[in-house]
């Protein structure tokens, strides 16, 4: 029997499992159907805490799909928590974004996300600039402008007067599979509120809709300072959701918000 347990964040569900003993790694197959909500635990990915040489702890993620993304924001915050318990403190994590530092306070997790990436190839993202800001993109017979940033991760921005009127089921895998993303991208529609307020829904790689994503929070609070819509430091309302992101003159984001368990048991 495999012990697991259910942390969310954000509405952002995971399934955590402490391979640090063994270093065990389920398949593909297998972590598709932890994640199916109909026949399995249902999540949006399953965390593995594993041991690490550059770093307190090593965290993989993988989506829904089995397919292994560099990094998760939301992911991150219940990793922490999981693995400090009840503490509050601080950890440094293994990701393949590279080594983040989390502090946790109680139940609000704030994590340095370190740098966002601004150029195009580094993203990756195939335009012929060397960044993407504001630049239209044909998806679906319409026209979006599109703001490009990684966190780790690949994200495309668009903002959009009323985001009610998205169809993000219909449009999201248009965007995820577009042929400039040789990756892959997440999406993410944003509207503004305030200069230091807006709505968010986005589309996941990998797992589609879901209620959060932290590297897509922060990748857009980028977005939105770069297109000239919101100060450095927002509030950025999420459907599962409040996160608060700061970028910070070091140039690092900051994310703030809180992750709790839902429930453990074993398969």
């Amino acid at each position: 029997m495999q012990k697991f347990e259910k942390w969310q964040g954000c509405g952002n569900d995971f399934i955590l499992i402490d391979s640090r003993a063994d270093e065990h790694i389920d398949a593909a197959e297998k972590i598709i159907k932890l994640c199916d909500r109909h026949f399995g635990i249902g999540a949006d990915g399953v965390i593995y805490v594993l041991p690490s040489k550059v770093a307190d702890v090593r965290m993989r993620i993988f989506n829904a799909d089995g397919s292994e993304p560099e990094m998760c924001g939301n992911g991150i915050r219940c990793f922490a928590k999981f693995v400090l318990g009840e503490n509050s403190g601080s950890l440094k994590v293994e990701t393949g974004a590279g080594v983040l530092t989390v502090q946790v306070e109680n139940n609000l997790v704030t994590v340095d996300m370190g740098e966002p990436i601004l150029v195009a190839e580094k993203i990756p993202v195939t335009f012929d600039k060397e960044k993407v800001i504001a630049e239209p993109l044909e998806v679906d017979g319409e026209v979006f402008k599109i703001t490009c940033v990684s966190m780790g991760n690949p994200h495309c921005v668009i903002f959009v007067d009323d985001l009610s009127k998205i169809n993000l089921e219909k449009i999201g895998s248009k965007f995820e599979n577009h042929k400039i993303f040789p990756r892959r991208t997440n999406t993410e529609f944003a509207e503004i509120i305030s200069r230091n307020e807006m709505r968010m829904r986005v589309w996941e790689r990998g797992s589609g809709i879901t209620l959060a994503c932290g590297t897509g929070t922060c990748a857009t609070v980028v977005a939105a300072n770069l297109n000239g819509l919101t100060e450095k430091s927002a509030t950025v309302h999420l459907d599962g959701g409040d996160l608060k992101i700061n970028w910070r003159n070091d140039n690092h984001i900051y994310m703030t918000g809180a992750a709790e368990k839902v429930f453990a048991g074993s398969f």
